[in-house]
């Protein structure tokens, strides 16, 4: 770098700081560095990981082996090969995701940022997010799932392809509706067009979104991939939901 760009950078950056500091996350307080949380929210963070469910990403009271399947998955097999999330859904968890789709989208770095561990050594998948329908991205301005899908592409060296999968019909939100309606309302809602399924066929995926509850969406999406020719899809996201957890 030339002395003279490294010391107007010198000289900038703290004026820059002061006029906008970094910030938590979670509740917006000054921190250190950008995308750290403050101690509070950090405190307030369950990280997710070994052991649990291979396939859902359940948490296990102990350590059942590396191929491990919860009852619900083995009941309900998804269609997904693979789950894995950040944290535990919770407070800290809502309030980043909320901030991320409603106006805040630096904040998918950050998501990202505690992603990446879960991706793992696959240099060949491509990483895809689940897609919104037309009219949400025309009142939101974005898809949050996609700014999530590019940051974790910068951060692992993979390639995302961000338009793959189409959402063909606009559904209701969601949250007040029990898995099994979900199930119902998300039925055909994800296609590959035909045009683009040349690009899915004996391929690897990881399907990218910020919050895992019930696991209708993804296994919605991942039905479209594998009914393309996907050879395999994993599902990485910010949050898990998990029943009864203390955060």
């Amino acid at each position: 770098m030339p002395a003279a760009d490294l010391l107007s950078r010198l000289v900038m950056r703290p004026a820059l700081d002061f006029a906008l500091p970094p910030r938590c996350p979670g509740c917006g307080a000054v921190t250190a560095d950008p995308h750290r949380f403050c101690l509070g929210c950090w405190s307030q963070l369950a990280f997710l990981g070994d052991p649990c469910c291979a396939q859902c990403a359940l948490p296990f009271d102990y350590d059942a082996g590396p191929d491990a399947v919860c009852g619900g998955c083995l009941a309900h097999p998804p269609r997904f090969d693979r789950l894995r999330a950040a944290v535990t859904y919770g407070e800290i968890p809502r309030a980043v995701a909320l901030k991320l789709k409603y106006g805040r989208p630096g904040v998918a770095e950050t998501m990202a940022r505690f992603m990446v561990r879960h991706i793992g050594a696959q240099a060949d998948a491509i990483l895809v997010p689940v897609p919104l329908h037309r009219w949400r991205i025309w009142r939101r301005g974005y898809n949050q799932a996609a700014l999530i899908a590019g940051a974790l592409a910068r951060q692992a060296g993979l390639e995302a392809r961000l338009d793959l999968i189409a959402r063909i019909r606009r559904t209701p939100p969601l949250k007040e509706m029990s898995p099994r309606e979900r199930r119902e309302v998300l039925r055909g809602a994800f296609k590959v067009p035909a045009y683009r399924k040349a690009e899915v066929k004996g391929r690897a995926f990881i399907l990218v979104d910020d919050v895992y509850t019930s696991g209708a969406t993804a296994n919605g999406c991942a039905r479209a991939l594998k009914r393309a020719g996907a050879e395999r899809v994993d599902v990485v996201t910010w949050a898990r939901v998990v029943k009864n957890a203390d955060h």
